[in-house]
């Protein structure tokens, strides 16, 4: 929260229990400022929506939940997301139902996890006429499109989940490897100093000790 200015979303899983864990939850981000949650359906131990092994609860329990989010939040423009993840283990017809059941038990956007071909993606784009999302996961099974052709399948909200995550981790191992070595071949390849400071906000404290750290000085 405290590192952007855009409206932040997170991903709440399953509410982190009942219907009264899921209303604290909610709660407890609002208090934070958050503008939108997600609440999904898979049963814990969870996996990343991407893998093998997958089980989802009762319809009946998500819809409560849904309905305990919607109805019991502080603000009513928190935004909450429904999240299924019955397509790997139950089927893509079984994923458009549950779907339709959150959004009739009061969700404000939809998203079905894991389709696996772009027909699946056009289908489930015109199932709603609600926001939904994507997540085209390097290495999983969505097919990677780019954003203006998910948004013209209908999807409003894209998440490139671990994209940033696979290129920093491999630039993280080329630069270890490169110390090891001892040749420093990669120095002066990526950002400046300054560039990095700036970067992480150091300017702004700098100039917030300009500004004020010679009043503190002349008092002492």
């Amino acid at each position: 929260m405290a590192a952007s200015d855009l409206p932040v979303f997170v991903d709440a899983d399953d509410g982190y229990g009942d219907v009264k864990n899921v209303v604290h939850t909610v709660h407890t981000y609002e208090r934070m400022g958050v503008a939108a949650l997600l609440i999904e359906d898979q049963r814990w131990p969870k996996r990343c929506g991407h893998m093998a092994g997958k089980a989802v609860v009762p319809a009946e329990r998500m819809e409560a939940k849904i309905r305990a989010a919607t109805r019991e939040r502080m603000r009513p423009e928190t935004f909450i997301w429904a999240r299924t993840d019955a397509r790997g283990p139950l089927g893509l017809d079984e994923a458009l139902r549950r779907a339709e059941r959150y959004l009739h038990a009061g969700a404000d956007g939809l998203f079905i996890e894991a389709p696996r071909t772009v027909e699946e993606l056009e289908i489930i784009g015109r199932a709603f006429d609600v926001p939904q999302q994507a997540n085209p996961l390097a290495g999983g099974l969505t097919p990677i499109l780019r954003p203006e052709e998910l948004h013209q399948l209908g999807f409003r909200v894209i998440v490139y989940g671990i994209d940033l995550l696979m290129q920093i981790t491999k630039t993280m191992q080329i630069a270890l490897q490169d110390i090891r070595s001892g040749r420093f071949a990669l120095q002066g390849t990526g950002v400046t100093f300054n560039e990095y400071l700036s970067a992480v906000g150091y300017d702004d404290w700098a100039n917030i000790e300009n500004r004020h750290g010679n009043e503190e000085a002349a008092n002492r």
